[in-house]
C-alpha cells in the first residue's frame, strides 16, 4: 500500500499548500487574485469530475495500471507547472494533478478493503488517516519555506519528486486486488457525471469570491439539475457508473454522512485558523505555520491510534468521545481574541485535532466495513466524492460567514481590522461546532457490524 499512501499524501499536500503561493503567482503573471484562485478551484474541479468515475474505472482497468497512470498524470502536471511560462499552462498542469488525486484517493480506500482482512481494516485506515491528515498541516509551512528560499516553482518540483517516489513504490510493491468485470459503458451517465459534479464543485468553490453572481447561480442550477438526472439514471440502468444503491445500506449511509460532516469541519477550521493567526493575532506566515504544526502532529498520531482502537471497540463510542473533545476545542477557539497568547491557540488547536480523527477515522472505517466487499470500490468513491463536494461547500460557508462577521463588526462601528477578522472567524467556528453536534446526534443512529469489530 506504500505507493498509494504516498500518492494520497501528495494529493492532500497539493490541495492544502497552494493558498500561500497565490500572491506570488499574481506577481509573476500579473494576474488578479480572482484569476489566481483558479489554481485552487481548478484542482478541486478536476477531483470532483474524476472521483465519481473511479469506481467504474476500477471495473475496467487493473488497479495497479490505473494508479500508475494517475501518478503519471500528477508527475507530468507538476513538471508542466514548475516550468510553465504562462498562467494558462500552469493551470493546465494543476488540473492534471487534480486528475491524479481524484483517482488515487478512492482507489486507496477500495484497495484497503481488499488487501487487509476485516480485523485489520481499522488499522489500515488509521495509517491512511495519518498520512492524509498530516499533509494539510505541513503543507502551508513547507510551501512558505520553499517560496522564501527559492520560488513558487520549487513547490511543484517537490510534488514531482514525491510523485516519482510513489510511482516507484507502486510499481515495485502494489498488487491488483480488485477484479475487472468490464461492464457496459453508459455514455449518458459519464457525460452527466462530468457536467453535474463539475458545475456543482465549481459553483460552491466560487461563492466565496464572487457571491451569488449570475455565473455562480447558473453553475449551481445546472449542476443540481444534471446531478438529479445522473442519480435517476444510476438507479434505472443495468450497469450504473456508480452504484448509488450502496447508500441504501444503513450501515454505510449513516457513517458516510458523519464522515462528510467531520471532513467539512476539518477544512473549515484549517481554512480559518492560520488566517486568524496572521490577520487577527498579527503573526507572520512562518510563525503561524509553526504554531499549526503541533496540532498537526497530534492529529496524525490520533488518526493512527483511532484506527487501532476501532478494531477493538467499534465506531460508536470513539465517534462520541471525539465529538465531545472537538466541541470543547471549538469553544476554546471562540475564546481567542487579538491579544490571545499563542500558547492558548496551540492548546485549543491540539484539543480539536485530538477530537476530529477519533470521529473521522472511526466512522470512515465503519462505513467501509458496513459494505459487502464487491461494493468496496463504489463505496470508497461515494465517500470521497461526498467529502470533496461537502468539503468545498463547508469551506465556502466558512468564508461567507467570515465575511459576514467582518461586515457586522464594521456596521457596528468597529475600526480595528484585526478585531473584525477575529469576530468573523468566530462565525466560522460556530459553523464548525454545529457540524460536530450534527455528527454527535447521528452517532445515536449508527449501526455497525459488531461481529467484525469484535474479532
Amino acid at each position: 500500500m506504500i505507493g498509494l499512501y504516498i500518492g494520497a499524501f501528495l494529493g492532500m499536500l497539493s490541495e492544502t499548500s497552494m493558498n500561500i503561493a497565490l500572491p506570488a503567482l499574481c506577481d509573476t503573471f500579473a494576474i488578479t487574485a480572482g484569476t489566481a484562485q483558479w489554481m485552487v478551484v481548478g484542482y478541486m474541479l478536476a477531483i470532483g469530475i474524476v472521483l465519481p468515475c473511479v469506481g467504474f474505472l476500477l471495473k475496467w482497468v487493473k488497479a495497479k495500471t490505473l494508479v500508475m497512470v494517475a501518478l503519471g498524470c500528477f508527475l507530468i502536471g507538476a513538471v508542466i507547472s514548475a516550468a510553465a511560462p504562462t498562467f494558462a499552462l500552469l493551470l493546465f498542469g494543476r488540473i492534471l494533478q487534480g486528475v491524479g488525486t481524484g483517482v488515487v484517493l478512492p482507489t486507496m480506500y477500495a484497495a484497503i478493503m481488499r488487501v487487509f482482512p476485516p480485523q485489520q481494516i481499522g488499522a489500515a485506515n488509521g495509517v491512511a488517516g495519518l498520512v492524509i491528515m498530516f499533509a494539510p498541516v505541513i503543507g502551508p509551512t513547507l510551501a512558505g519555506v520553499l517560496i522564501g528560499a527559492f520560488s513558487w516553482r520549487a513547490i511543484f518540483v517537490l510534488f514531482a519528486v514525491v510523485a516519482a517516489v510513489a510511482m516507484v513504490c507502486t510499481a515495485a510493491f502494489f498488487v491488483t486486488p480488485i477484479d475487472t468485470t468490464r461492464p457496459k459503458v453508459d455514455a449518458l451517465s459519464v457525460i452527466s457525471s462530468v457536467i453535474g459534479f463539475g458545475c456543482l464543485v465549481a459553483g460552491v468553490s466560487l461563492v466565496a469570491d464572487m457571491g451569488f453572481s449570475p455565473l455562480v447561480i447558473a453553475l449551481l442550477v445546472i449542476g443540481i439539475a444534471v446531478l438529479a438526472l445522473y442519480v435517476y439514471r444510476q438507479l434505472h440502468v443495468d450497469t450504473p457508473l456508480l452504484e448509488l444503491r450502496t447508500l441504501g445500506i444503513a450501515e454505510f449511509r449513516i457513517p458516510a454522512i458523519m464522515v462528510t460532516c467531520s471532513f467539512a469541519c476539518t477544512l473549515a477550521v484549517m481554512y480559518l485558523a492560520p488566517q486568524e493567526l496572521q490577520r487577527g493575532l498579527g503573526l507572520d506566515t512562518t510563525v503561524a505555520g509553526m504554531l499549526m504544526l503541533a496540532g498537526g502532529v497530534i492529529n496524525a498520531i490520533c488518526s493512527f491510534a483511532a484506527g487501532r482502537l476501532y478494531d477493538r471497540h467499534g465506531a460508536t463510542i470513539l465517534a462520541r468521545i471525539g465529538a465531545v473533545i472537538a466541541i470543547i476545542g471549538g469553544v476554546l477557539f471562540l475564546m481567542i481574541g487579538t491579544g490571545t497568547a499563542p500558547a492558548f491557540f496551540v492548546f485549543a488547536h491540539i484539543v480539536i485535532m485530538v477530537g476530529i480523527p477519533f470521529m473521522q477515522q472511526s466512522v470512515q472505517s465503519a462505513a467501509l466495513k458496513g459494505l459487502p466487499r464487491e461494493l468496496a470500490a463504489d463505496g470508497s468513491t461515494i465517500l470521497n466524492t461526498m467529502q470533496q463536494v461537502v468539503g468545498a461547500i463547508g469551506t465556502s460557508v466558512a468564508t461567507c460567514l467570515l465575511t459576514l462577521g467582518q461586515t457586522n463588526y464594521e456596521a457596528a462601528g468597529g475600526t480595528d481590522p484585526a478585531q473584525g477578522f477575529v469576530d468573523g472567524a468566530r462565525y466560522g467556528y460556530v459553523f464548525a461546532i454545529v457540524l460536530i453536534v450534527v455528527l454527535l446526534a447521528l452517532s445515536f443512529l449508527l449501526k455497525e457490524r459488531r461481529e467484525l469489530a469484535a474479532e
